[in-house]
């Protein structure tokens, strides 16, 4: 099937489908925002944060707030086990906690399926073929989330990204589609690998970049 086609064919699927899932997830949902507030009383119970979508396009993504705001603690700086939340927890083990990005696939600004948007901040240290990964709406989850997901290092999630903006096709999304089901149900971590700090990442990426 023709790329072009396929990718109109996909984004109609995103829409129909995000849209039933967010009606009848929405329980679900009501009852995660209601035992967020309960646990520390703290609004909004949503987090957002900006990421570049489709053409590196800055956009607003939606999760669930899983960790305190927190970062220091008698001087010493805390890991991101000791802010998640007990409510924080069980939502990330579920992955209730990217339910609301149903409504970025909504908008339009993401996808079910594709590479994950990751920090603004990580832009500049992409190499030009790593930039292929923003020719396409980021996703909930993609190959690098089924393939090894924060056990990989930097270089071979890019590559994998690589490999699925240039592979795309509806047979690839349905492996990673029930694939990632396949994990959800195993409850293997399913938090993001973004808090590593921004100079942490660019060291990585810019000894990269000086070997190409």
């Amino acid at each position: 099937m023709e790329i072009k086609k396929y990718l109109f064919i996909k984004r109609v699927l995103d829409i129909v489908l995000a849209l039933i899932l967010f009606f009848v997830l929405s329980p679900i949902m009501v009852l995660a925002a209601i035992a967020s507030k309960i646990e520390d009383g703290r609004s909004p119970v949503f987090f957002t944060q900006k990421r570049p979508g489709k053409d590196e396009k800055i956009f607003k993504i939606f999760k669930f707030r899983s960790m305190i705001p927190v970062t220091e603690k008698n001087g010493r700086k805390l890991f991101d086990k000791e802010r998640l939340t007990k409510v924080g927890s069980i939502i990330r083990k579920t992955s209730v906690d990217e339910l609301p990005q149903l409504i970025n696939i909504i908008k339009g600004e993401m996808s079910f399926i594709g590479p994950r948007p990751l920090l603004v901040e990580y832009l500049p240290y992409y190499t030009e073929q790593e930039r292929i990964r923003h020719t396409i709406r980021p996703g909930i989850t993609g190959m690098v989330q089924v393939t090894g997901r924060n056990s990989l290092k930097w270089d071979e999630r890019l590559k994998k990204d690589i490999e699925y903006v240039e592979s795309i096709s509806f047979l690839l999304d349905t492996r990673i589609f029930f694939r990632t089901l396949v994990e959800i149900i195993k409850r293997s971590d399913r938090g993001e690998d973004v808090s590593a700090t921004l100079g942490n990442f660019a060291k990585v990426r810019s000894k990269t970049i000086k070997t190409i």
